[in-house]
């Protein structure tokens, strides 16, 4: 069964193939991500884009940005893709419907780069700031960075009492019939 987010900036038909079936799932996987990520951000408004849970924390708005940016640098300066101008990255002012909607402009921009990079470009070793890394550890470490300010964002809904969306299964605010979560010895031993 498909995974459902409530926000689908990229829909499963719209994955380009890969030109390796091989690496069919890094497109599949990045495309995930990024509703996932759009789910997240659409769960803010723009009255909370400055929340911040700490004075040391980093707003919503800032989390934002340096996703934006942040993708940008991995993808352009790591991985070597065609990327924007980062003075274009960011919208003005900062607001969750433009915010999500330069996300997913973004991600389809790389979706096609991906699936006719071949396997040598992939595995190709890179610059990842000062260590060299394959190019396919540089994406899964860009997608898990990702996943770290999600949670971190999720935890703001949370002090926030807003819902925190499905994202890997049900939430304490969103369940469905047949949800299966593995909260028991006896679930896990399935």
């Amino acid at each position: 069964m498909p995974a459902e987010y409530p926000w689908r900036l990229i829909a499963e038909r719209d994955v380009p193939r890969a030109a390796d079936s091989a690496h069919q799932h890094l497109l599949d996987v990045y495309a995930s991500e990024i509703n996932k990520t759009a789910s997240v951000w659409r769960a803010f408004d723009d009255g909370v884009i400055d929340y911040r849970p700490h004075p040391k924390s980093t707003g919503v708005g800032d989390i934002f940005k340096h996703e934006l940016l942040s993708g940008r640098r991995f993808f352009g300066e790591f991985l070597g893709l065609p990327e924007p101008d980062a003075g274009s990255i960011v919208p003005s002012p900062i607001a969750v419907g433009s915010c999500v909607e330069r996300l997913g402009d973004l991600a389809r921009a790389r979706l096609p780069r991906f699936a006719v990079a071949p396997d040598a470009w992939w595995n190709e070793t890179v610059t990842f700031f000062d260590v060299e890394r394959p190019r396919v550890w540089v994406f899964w470490r860009r997608v898990l960075h990702s996943a770290h300010h999600r949670t971190q964002l999720t935890v703001y809904l949370r002090l926030l009492d807003r819902p925190v969306p499905p994202i890997y299964g049900p939430t304490a605010d969103v369940s469905w019939s047949g949800a299966d979560p593995t909260r028991t010895v006896d679930a896990a031993r399935r």
